[in-house]
């Protein structure tokens, strides 16, 4: 925008100026006589004998039409060079000017590029651009910008409340539904129908239970990191892995919280195991260093991901081929995947494997030496 207007400037200045170079020279050249009028004397002096020679009228009228056409000529030279100059001054001027009356605009910007870049989804929302100065259209831009931003801060923060707050109260009749039914099924008295009925209503007690540590997660993990220490992807993912589980880890150092970062581990070999449904399937964890990323690579076997349902499957409550999940899982396990990482400044990314199952690989910032 600012070599456009830079540009318009330019063109306006020089456009004009050639205007009203070309109005000066027709005012000029109706000004300057295009011949000499002779008053008075009659007798300019002897006739030449020399035929070829001009009279002496002639002559002088020759050098009247000369001075009108170098006059002309002076006039268009020296005014084009002044011009292209002029406008080589105001065009500079131009581009300081455009600079400067759009300096709060390139704040505006960097304050909205912040707040899209930063880790946690919410993270940014409480900064303000707060533009001083006179109340024009960038002013009222800016006003308008920290006003959306103040709406967008309270919606986040009222969806966090209610999930957690929710989260919390539900807590208390899943613990006393998991009590007495436990209670239930101890007596002696209870008949076959009657404990086959509590096992079931525990396992759904479980799942809510599950559901319910799930959200609480997600919510948790969607806020600014407090904790942050140094963290090892590698003895994570050696501390969650199964006996069947293939590994190949090498340090994978990054910072942040370490409960959250288990959770991602967690939930990624969790699903990889209970997806890994072909025959002689296999799950596969690695931790590597590359390019100051500390990289987590999960891949397992499995059914036939479609290119098209990856990005779906980091949703809440989605599972591959169906919206709600009605197996042992609660549908949140790459959706805090997700989320933690973003939280730590990392991303997610799953790639399905042309003969069935996915890789999942985690990047995160890797820890520097001296943190």
């Amino acid at each position: 925008m600012r070599g456009r207007l830079t540009l318009v400037y330019g063109s306006l200045f020089l456009a004009f100026g050639v205007v009203m170079l070309g109005v000066t020279y027709v005012l000029v050249w109706q000004q300057l006589p295009g011949k000499a009028v002779i008053r008075g004397a009659t007798n300019l002096g002897p006739v030449p004998a020399d035929p070829t020679l001009p009279k002496p009228e002639a002559y002088f009228q020759e050098v009247v039409r000369e001075t009108r056409d170098d006059a002309l000529t002076v006039l268009l030279t020296q005014g084009g060079i002044a011009l292209l100059v002029v406008s080589a001054v105001a065009i500079a001027l131009g581009w300081l000017v455009a600079g400067r009356m759009l300096q709060p605009l390139h704040r505006i910007t960097e304050t909205a590029r912040r707040i899209a870049e930063s880790p946690a989804a919410d993270r940014g929302l409480h900064e303000r651009i707060a533009l001083t100065g006179p109340d024009d259209e960038i002013k009222q831009l800016a006003d308008t910008f920290d006003l959306m931003l103040t709406r967008l801060d309270r919606s986040f923060d009222g969806q966090r409340r209610f999930i957690a707050n929710a989260s919390h109260e539900l807590r208390t009749p899943l613990t006393l539904n998991r009590t007495l039914l436990e209670v239930a099924l101890q007596q002696e008295s209870a008949s076959v129908e009657v404990r086959q009925l509590g096992t079931t209503l525990l396992a759904i007690n479980d799942r809510h239970g599950r559901l319910i540590d799930g959200l609480l997660t997600l919510a948790r993990s969607e806020r600014e990191l407090t904790e942050r220490s140094y963290v090892d992807l590698a003895d994570i993912a050696s501390h969650v892995s199964a006996d069947d589980v293939q590994v190949d880890l090498a340090e994978a150092a990054t910072v942040g919280d370490p409960v959250l970062l288990e959770r991602l581990v967690q939930n990624l070999v969790d699903n990889s195991v209970r997806h890994n449904l072909a025959d002689g399937g296999w799950v596969r964890v690695a931790t590597y260093t590359k390019d100051d990323l500390a990289t987590l690579e999960v891949s397992n076997t499995g059914p036939v991901v479609p290119r098209y349902e990856v990005e779906t499957l980091f949703e809440p409550f989605r599972r591959l081929g169906r919206d709600r999940l009605a197996g042992p899982g609660v549908g949140l396990g790459l959706s805090i995947v997700r989320a933690v990482a973003r939280a730590h400044g990392g991303e997610v990314h799953a790639v399905p494997r042309d003969e069935g199952g996915l890789v999942v690989t985690v990047t995160l910032p890797a820890a520097r030496p001296w943190q």
